[in-house]
């Protein structure tokens, strides 16, 4: 089992709640399999999977095997706890999910799962395909999990506009014909895909003024947000402007995004306004 946070590169952070907490007051044992569970849809996340999509596309499942847990110390409730979720070991048709509970530095539980990847329809093992073989150990050695190409929408188009079509149209409930602008044509767009090929992000990138570009139309596949991919669109439209010699980058951020705008260095200029029925900000930062 593992028993360090060097072990790990993926954590997951939780608060222990109320209803976790037994007679003993302390977190029912019984719930760490469910931290440990709640931590690996985070690990797949890291991984820029969409589970059931992925699956579905590698033509099997992973199932639950075995469970190992032991026991150090007792978390409490409102601790502030990381659980980390790493790949131990990738056999023939199982492999081994090593996962700790942390407190700080201090190990509460750790936990190894093993799971087979079997076919959906007979339940019938089968091996685990070398491209999921071959993302795991990436992933572990530390590489990127996404890759971003910068272009045009005749060559960017056809899967930036399925993602914002999901996104905005659908989820968002924005009206097609001002999703739709028509300047498409004359920007550079960024689009994100994981390591089977598969597009999770775009955004796009005109020129406001000479020497201002202006950053839009961001959008994150649902089940992909909060793994980094949306940061890593906009560092390369970013990068893109540097390159081509803006000194500075504006966009109008949704309200709800603007801390994410805001961690990577934008700053809010001006009152809040409302587009296509959206609080939204303006957000300039220098490039």
């Amino acid at each position: 089992m593992t028993t360090t946070r060097s072990d790990f590169r993926y954590f997951e952070r939780l608060r222990v709640r109320w209803a976790e907490v037994d007679m003993q007051n302390i977190v029912f044992n019984a719930h760490y399999l469910m931290y440990f569970d709640t931590a690996m849809a985070g690990y797949w996340r890291a991984l820029a999977i969409p589970y059931h999509e992925t699956m579905a596309y590698l033509e099997g499942d992973f199932y639950a095997r075995k469970a190992t847990l032991e026991y150090m110390a007792s978390a409490r409730y409102d601790d502030l706890i990381e659980v980390g979720v790493q790949t131990q070991k990738i056999g023939n048709s199982s492999m081994v999910l090593g996962c700790g509970v942390f407190r700080g530095e201090q190990l509460l539980v750790s936990g190894d799962l093993v799971y087979v990847f079997a076919d959906p329809a007979t339940m019938t093992a089968k091996p685990i395909p070398q491209a999921f073989r071959d993302l795991l150990q990436a992933y572990e050695a530390g590489k990127s999990m996404v890759d971003v190409r910068v272009g045009r929408w005749s060559d960017l188009g056809d899967a930036a506009r399925k993602i914002r079509s999901q996104v905005f149209v659908d989820e968002q409930r924005i009206p097609a014909d001002m999703e739709w602008d028509g300047a498409d044509e004359g920007c550079v767009h960024a689009l994100a895909s994981n390591r089977f090929g598969v597009p999770l992000g775009t955004g796009r990138m005109l020129e406001h003024v000479p020497g201002v570009a202006k950053i839009g139309r961001m959008a994150v596949l649902a089940p992909m947000r909060g793994g980094h991919i949306g940061r890593a669109v906009l560092d390369a439209l970013l990068q893109h402007a540097r390159e081509r010699g803006d000194r500075e980058a504006l966009l109008h951020a949704q309200l709800g995004a603007a801390p994410f705008y805001s961690r990577a260095g934008f700053v809010a200029r001006g009152p809040v306004f409302e587009d296509a029925g959206i609080p939204h900000i303006e957000m300039v930062r220098a490039l």
